[in-house]
C-alpha cells in the first residue's frame, strides 16, 4: 500500500499526528510551509525519499530493532510536520534545529500538539486549543455574553470547530462558565451545556472527503482513544 501522507482535513491531520505519531514515540520535529510558486506533490516525493518515511510498518520494525529511528512525514494544504521517532537517522543531521513535541507543542488549525503528563502521572498525546486561539474566542464570548440571547449564544458555541480532546473540553466548560458567570451577575438565563459539542469525531485522515463516525471520549485523560 503506498504512503498516505495528505491529510483531508484538519482534524484528520490533528488526529494522525496526534494518537498515530506523537502517541507511538515521534517526538522530534519540524514543520514548514511550501510556497506558493512550488508543487505540493512534488515537496512530499521529495520528503518522502530523503527521510525513508514511506518505509513499510514491517521495515519501521526491523530499524526500531536496531536502534534507529523512524520518520514520519503529514501535510495539509501547505503545510507540513517531519517527526521522528528517538535513534540514529540522517533527520537529526540534516535538522539540528529540530523540536521536542514534550517541551514544544506543535501549532496548527488553531490547536497545540503536544506530549504531557496526565492526572495519573503518565505521558499522553495532549490536544488542546491553543493559548491565543483560547483567549481570542474567550475575549469575543465575554463580549457579547450580556448582549445576546441564549439561543444565539448556543449557536455561538455550537459554531466551535474544535474537537472534544478531553483537554478541549475542559476549555470549552472554561468558556461556558466564564460567560455564565456575567449573565448570572446580569440576571440572565445561563447558557446550557447541552450548547457544547464535547464528543470527539473519529476522522479516516486521508480519506477525501473524510469519513466521520462520533465516538464517547470520556474515556481517556489527555486524549480520547484512537479508534484507529
Amino acid at each position: 500500500m503506498a504512503y498516505r501522507c495528505v491529510a483531508a482535513s484538519v482534524e484528520g491531520f490533528v488526529q494522525q499526528l496526534a494518537l498515530s505519531y506523537i502517541g507511538h514515540g515521534y517526538w522530534f520535529y519540524i514543520t514548514g510551509m511550501i510556497p506558493e510558486r512550488k508543487d505540493p506533490r512534488r515537496i512530499d516525493e521529495k520528503l518522502l525519499e530523503q527521510y525513508d518515511a514511506g518505509l513499510s510498518k514491517w521495515a519501521r520494525a526491523r530499524r526500531k530493532r536496531a536502534g534507529q529511528a523512524n520518520v514520519h512525514y503529514i501535510r495539509h494544504g501547505r503545510f507540513f510536520v517531519l517527526i521522528a521517532s528517538r535513534g540514529e537517522h540522517r533527520f537529526f543531521l540534516n535538522e539540528p534545529n529540530h523540536k521536542d513535541v514534550r517541551r514544544d507543542a506543535i501549532r496548527f488549525g488553531g490547536y497545540s500538539i503536544g506530549y504531557r503528563r496526565g492526572v495519573d502521572r503518565q505521558w499522553h498525546p495532549s490536544v488542546r486549543i491553543h493559548p491565543e486561539e483560547y483567549r481570542r474566542q474567550k475575549a469575543y464570548l465575554l463580549d457579547i455574553a450580556c448582549h445576546r440571547s441564549v439561543e444565539n449564544l448556543m449557536a455561538e458555541f455550537r459554531g466551535l470547530r474544535f474537537e472534544g480532546y478531553a483537554p478541549v473540553r475542559r476549555q470549552l466548560l472554561n468558556l461556558l462558565r466564564a460567560v455564565n458567570r456575567l449573565r448570572t451577575a446580569a440576571d440572565f438565563e445561563p447558557v446550557p451545556v447541552s450548547a457544547l459539542r464535547l464528543r470527539r469525531r473519529v476522522v479516516r485522515p486521508f480519506d477525501e472527503p473524510p469519513g466521520l463516525a462520533e465516538v464517547d471520549t470520556e474515556i481517556g485523560l489527555e486524549v480520547g482513544q484512537s479508534g484507529t
